[in-house]
């Protein structure tokens, strides 16, 4: 070293490599080493990744440690020594070969220096030391208006004429202090145990700046700086995959992470032009805001496509019992108990469904939650179309205690002879807005001119409790009893009559309330004597035959139910019907063990694909996967 240069010119011998021969690197240590000073070349990388100041120190230490066999020490260089800035260095393989030092005498080879999270009295820096190695620990901090200082540092002669070099490190405060947070603890303390993803976020905004680099290069060009970068990328992007969880990533990955670096900050020497630099981000985050919103219409799209359709599996069921049904002799294929079906001392459930597997479920899981089921009558109403493949599933599959009866919409005279035409007029082409069964509800004192009280259920909910107690409730002189779908302390608009009716019309204002709260279909208590002396039928049809006429209400049975049952409604207890498990994933799961019934209602039903997983389980519990009929078709879990 020479005065003009503060620097130290270290000669070191290479590690051996796998090709069988050594190498020699000249390495120059910088004495006033600039906290924002570019990356040292790849060898320098490997030997010193970073030149963080002390108080990262720690950090740089653990980072290091699980990936690479080289040691941890400290340098003092030049006379700039405000800052200490950590070496590595291979223990026993390495050796000062060539060195010199100012007062002409040579030093020993760095001693063991290791960084350890300690605990700290208020005298500052504990130094520990024995006959391998010295420990130094520093005080814990936390956060940023710490800082190190040296206080001494001499050097000490050996009886052997060797020199020691000890380095003690204090406080500048004297205070109390807590333990370093590290990048993957500075997120959430909560998840110190858990998967984080902070790594991946920051791979990931690497590809972003190369991809900004990569487009201010000239079409076609092939510079050094291009091809590194899509070097780089490359073999990053190999290295990471499709691993989305810090805790998958491999060390290739990590270690590729820094000539990516390295790369983008010799990009950014070469580019630049700051103004451009920022017109060209925002143009790449308008362009991925578009390409986003395409994609998400996209989705949309097809998940409301994958909600029509039928399940290859299903449709294989259907056609089977179908085929079986109509193979059997016309003696065959009546039901037993047909004495029950208008016993008003029983309790009367009904369904309406033109799916095999979902009016199943509703059955088996009523009548396996029940304490009763020899008082159980389940009513499936169905269409003419799956009226033989859901008499052949329950005529293979009798509950041995409930009595079931199979019913044809078509085949009843209730429904008026132009009703297919009218729900046409409601503008929709969804299938389920259409559906002549969800508009059949509304009839119901007519399909069933025996009973007085039924629960009606959706075919796309699960019972789990005893539901003896619901037949026990005092209607108070209203017609469905129904859980309301407002919750408490929440925006009155979110599930108010506003969303869904509208109250532009002067005959909708006048008549009905905006900030009504709407109540859930999917499990109701009806009176159908009440529902009679008040001639609801009659209300729904001139509703109905209104909203034809005019923009009332958004399409669907919904709407007009709430209309039709305006100021006709018992509030129940939340507990009896948890709803929203086709379309929310933050339900808690206290909720639904709790819920008497768990209602699917949204797109995202169950039986599909696109079912929200971890709810399948409350269903798949009811269905018969054993079944030879299901084995057939190829029907899972």
């Amino acid at each position: 070293t020479s005065p003009e240069r503060d620097s130290l010119l270290l000669l070191l011998p290479g590690e051996r490599l796998r090709f069988g021969f050594s190498v020699w690197h000249i390495h120059e240590a910088k004495s006033s080493m600039a906290e924002d000073s570019p990356p040292l070349p790849a060898i320098d990388l490997f030997l010193r990744p970073a030149y963080p100041p002390l108080e990262s120190a720690s950090e740089h230490h653990s980072r290091w440690s699980a990936s690479s066999p080289l040691s941890f020490g400290f340098l003092f260089v030049g006379e700039n020594r405000s800052k200490i800035y950590p070496t590595l260095y291979k223990t026993n393989d390495l050796r000062l070969n060539a060195i010199e030092h100012e007062g002409g005498v040579g030093l020993k080879g760095p001693r063991h220096i290791l960084l350890k999270d300690g605990d700290f009295n208020e005298s500052g820096a504990v130094i520990q030391s024995n006959e391998d190695e010295k420990t130094v620990d520093f005080p814990k901090t936390d956060g940023n208006d710490f800082k190190f200082r040296e206080e001494s540092q001499r050097r000490t002669e050996s009886s052997d004429g060797k020199d020691q070099l000890l380095t003690v490190i204090q406080l500048a405060n004297k205070t109390d202090y807590k333990p370093p947070l590290s990048k993957f603890e500075k997120s959430t303390k909560a998840q110190r145990d858990g998967a984080t993803d902070v790594k991946i976020k920051e791979i990931r905004d690497k590809f972003i700046q190369a991809k900004a680099y990569l487009n201010f290069a000239p079409p076609g060009s092939n510079s050094q700086i291009v091809k590194e970068l899509r070097t780089r990328m490359r073999d990053l992007e190999r290295a990471v995959g499709d691993v989305t969880k810090d805790k998958d990533l491999s060390k290739g990955a990590l270690r590729r992470l820094k000539p990516m670096e390295a790369a983008l900050y010799k990009a950014s020497r070469i580019f630049t032009n700051c103004p451009a630099m920022a017109t060209k981000l925002r143009a790449m985050n308008y362009n991925t805001e578009e390409l986003a919103q395409a994609q998400k219409n996209q989705a949309t799209y097809l998940m409301h496509l994958a909600a029509r359709t039928t399940p290859k599996g299903q449709h294989c069921l259907s056609m089977r019992l179908t085929s079986d049904y109509f193979a059997l002799d016309p003696e065959k294929r009546q039901m037993p108990n047909q004495e029950n079906y208008n016993d008003p001392s029983l309790n009367h459930y009904v369904v309406f469904s033109d799916n095999v597997l979902a009016s199943a479920v509703v059955v088996n899981s009523t009548i396996s939650s029940s304490k009763d089921p020899e008082k159980i009558v389940f009513h499936v109403v169905t269409d003419s179309l799956n009226y033989p493949s859901i008499s052949m599933w329950f005529l293979l599959n009798i509950p041995s205690k409930a009595t079931i009866q199979i019913q044809n919409i078509d085949d009843m005279d209730v429904l008026p002879s132009d009703f297919d035409q009218l729900l046409m007029k409601q503008n929709s082409n969804d299938p389920r807005f259409i559906s002549t069964l969800n508009h059949a509800r509304f009839y119901l004192p007519d399909i069933f001119p025996g009973l007085k009280k039924v629960v009606l259920f959706d075919h796309d909910v699960v019972v789990q409790r005893d539901l003896s107690r619901l037949w026990g409730i005092d209607m108070k002189g209203k017609v469905i009893g129904a859980v309301e779908t407002c919750q408490e302390g929440e925006e009155a608009s979110l599930h108010s009559l506003s969303t869904f009716i509208n109250f532009s019309d002067a005959w909708v204002a006048g008549k009905f309330s905006p900030k009504a709260c709407t109540w859930a279909f999917g499990m109701n208590l009806v009176d159908l004597e009440e529902w009679r002396r008040r001639k609801l039928t009659s209300t729904y049809v001139k509703y109905f035959n209104l909203g034809t006429k005019r923009p009332l209400w958004k399409a669907g049975s919904l709407p007009i139910g709430w209309l039709t049952f305006y100021r006709q409604t018992l509030p129940l207890d939340k507990r009896w019907h948890v709803m929203g498990l086709g379309r929310e994933s933050d339900i808690k799961t206290v909720d639904i063990e709790q819920a008497a019934v768990i209602h699917y209602d949204g797109i995202m039903k169950p039986w599909l694909d696109i079912g929200i997983e971890k709810y399948k389980r409350y269903w798949n519990r009811h269905v018969p996967y054993y079944h030879s009929y299901l084995q057939q078709c190829n029907i899972q879990a």
